[in-house]
């Protein structure tokens, strides 16, 4: 007869009074699937709603801490764009805006920012630029540029 618990599967074995803890077998085991090098995000204010759909995402893992080393960073602010920057030049940082306003396109890339995307477009555009801007592409949403 067997039985489970968390993290580790009980047997009875003949001879033996009870159940003794053995190691869970390596396929009984909870599996990641996400790619074995997911992008890190960081979402700067954090966005909890937005966090836990590009989490969806198989590659992307969304990361707290500026110090865990994001390959793109997503914010809201023109001065967030130079502090990030300051802090890990190697990180690409995306400016998330609502609207089209004149001229902002060009203050974030002139900041450092290696592009400009919408805050409410679909999730699966949003992850794409992640994708591209990570891979050193330069990324405008069309409605914004």
């Amino acid at each position: 007869m067997t039985s489970r618990q968390i993290g580790c599967a009980r047997r009875v074995l003949p001879g033996r009074r009870g159940p003794g803890p053995y190691p869970a077998r390596v396929d009984e085991m909870p599996v990641d699937h996400r790619a074995a090098r997911a992008l890190r995000v960081l979402l700067e204010p954090p966005h909890p709603a937005l966090a836990l759909q590009l989490g969806l995402q198989p590659d992307i893992e969304v990361v707290r801490d500026p110090m865990a080393r994001p390959a793109v960073a997503l914010v809201e602010e023109l001065e967030a764009v130079t502090a990030l920057l300051a802090d890990d030049p190697e990180c690409r940082v995306l400016v998330l805006t609502g609207s089209a306003h004149p001229g902002l396109a060009e203050a974030a890339l002139a900041a450092g920012a290696a592009g400009l995307v919408l805050r409410d477009g679909p999730v699966e555009e949003l992850a794409d630029s992640i994708r591209r801007a990570s891979m050193g592409e330069t990324v405008v949403d069309p409605a914004l540029g």
